[in-house]
């Protein structure tokens, strides 16, 4: 089979499975946004480069096992998919190090990305976590996770490390500062740092907006 056409099949394929598992996911992490980061992905690799087909099902595959949707089973789903599609053992792994690298673990963590591949994918997915949609999807998880919106007496953290930022409880309001505000500087390629400016802003707009109505000054 050309490798083209083979390529295109297990994309296909990594798509009509991520829909299937996280079609109904309610907490910012569904289809869409694999959606959304795969045409980011894709986008960022025509100006930047690496290699597309990686690229593209790192992006498909990257929250299946993410700890945030609370998977039950210790075994990693994304190895066994990949296992199942008989892709080559160092594409399998090249995919699995950029899912890995892809998460960010807490404003005291580096989580640097090691290679082309791994910088756009982590880019991607780090531009749909700012902006509109960005808000959209910090309350929507937010919600799913029964936080507050807000509370005064409860202040940001800079976690300084990723098990620490794993079991904060804190209010939806703090994840700005936490992290979403923190991603316009830590991203990698110049693509996606432009892209992110005017989102960055869009969010402070917004949070300058919600503190004075909180306050009942407009």
């Amino acid at each position: 089979m050309n490798s083209n056409i083979r390529n295109k099949s297990i994309t296909e394929a990594a798509e009509n499975y991520i829909k299937t598992v996280l079609g109904n996911e309610g907490s910012g992490h569904d289809w869409w946004h694999i959606y959304r980061v795969r045409k980011l992905a894709l986008h960022l690799a025509k100006k930047e480069g690496g290699n597309p087909f990686i690229i593209e099902l790192a992006a498909l595959l990257h929250d299946l096992d993410d700890w945030k949707i609370n998977v039950d089973t210790q075994e990693s789903r994304t190895k066994s998919w990949l296992e199942k599609q008989e892709i080559p053992a160092h594409i399998s792994k090249q995919i699995l190090h950029i899912i890995d690298e892809v998460s960010f673990k807490g404003a005291g963590v580096e989580t640097p990305a090691s290679t082309t591949e791994a910088k756009i994918v982590q880019d991607a997915d780090r531009l749909d976590a700012i902006g509109a949609i960005g808000i959209a999807r910090t309350f929507a998880y937010g919600g799913n996770k029964g936080r507050l919106l807000y509370d005064p007496a409860i202040q940001p953290e800079k976690h300084n490390s990723f098990d620490a930022y794993k079991k904060t409880k804190a209010p939806t309001i703090n994840h700005f500062y936490e992290k979403l505000l923190l991603l316009k500087d830590r991203l990698n390629t110049k693509t996606a740092r432009q892209i992110a400016n005017e989102r960055h802003l869009f969010m402070e707009t917004f949070l300058d907006r919600f503190f004075k109505e909180w306050e009942g000054k407009i």
